[in-house]
């Protein structure tokens, strides 16, 4: 299952070839009761993970507007210890941000050894959204392609496992989330009018990510793409993709102190 979801690297995205339906062979009780034990396995594979204390953990979430982010973020992490997870959300770079490397903010948000960051949008957002709202010329947006390949290397030199994850929504499903974002008083805070421009080149931003998606997608970092239609199935897909990562690092708890076993406390 999952190794359908990979983006191979050197081959295309193929981003309008995939289904954004797709129930990844499952039904959705099914589908519940197998995120269910994955919720529980990350946690116990974080608290290891913060015992161990050597190595860390990187989620990359992205999509187009409305894909679900959030919610696979509450529902992945949901029985997970928060303070094994450092979650950011990165959005246009304000004031000291802008006065630095583009990369600077991302560095200075990393998860510490020990722990998860969730990158909700991340760096690529500085190929993407920079490409798609015409902020630098191509010269400079089409050569960070290579920056990115080589940062995340770094990272993983370094200790940290770096997981890619683009959540891919149709158009229609798309389409209906914003205009639930439009009639929902709860929900209208997220809705803005510059959404209904991004809304109208929804082609063109699936071409762009399609790009970024192929052209970064390395045999240490690969992409994955979730179907996002359903939230179950995208909650699912990542959860896997995590549990898979994490399960593959085996972090080991530290040795106890000697002479510990057998005390009593009185």
């Amino acid at each position: 299952m999952l190794e359908d979801l990979r983006v191979d690297p050197g081959t295309s995205a193929r981003l309008a070839a995939r289904d954004p339906s797709d129930r990844l062979g499952l039904d959705k009780q099914e589908g519940e009761s197998r995120l269910e034990v994955l919720v529980e396995r990350i946690d116990a594979l974080q608290y290891r993970l913060h015992a161990e204390d050597r190595r860390s953990v990187l989620l990359v979430l992205q999509g187009l507007d409305a894909s679900g982010k959030d919610g696979v973020v509450r529902r992945v992490f949901e029985g997970v210890n928060p303070t094994g997870v450092e979650v950011t959300s990165f959005r246009a770079p304000l004031g000291v941000e802008r006065d630095h490397d583009y990369l600077w903010r991302i560095h200075a948000a990393l998860p510490p050894r020990g722990k998860i960051g969730v990158f909700n949008r991340s760096h690529y957002e500085d190929v993407v959204a920079v490409r798609m709202h015409e902020l630098a010329p191509e010269e400079v947006w089409r050569r960070r392609y290579a920056h990115l390949r080589a940062f995340e290397e770094m990272l993983m030199d370094e200790g940290t496992s770096i997981l890619k994850v683009f959540l891919n929504v149709s158009r229609e499903e798309q389409r209906a989330r914003l205009q639930e974002r439009i009639d929902d008083p709860e929900k209208r805070w997220k809705f803005r009018r510059d959404d209904l421009e991004v809304r109208r080149r929804f082609d063109d931003w699936l071409a762009a990510w399609e790009e970024a998606l192929t052209e970064t997608s390395t045999d240490a970092a690969p992409w994955y793409v979730v179907p996002a239609d359903r939230n179950w199935v995208k909650a699912l897909g990542v959860a896997e993709l995590l549990a898979g990562t994490l399960e593959r690092l085996s972090p080991q708890l530290p040795e106890p102190e000697a002479g510990i076993e057998g005390l009593r406390v009185t």
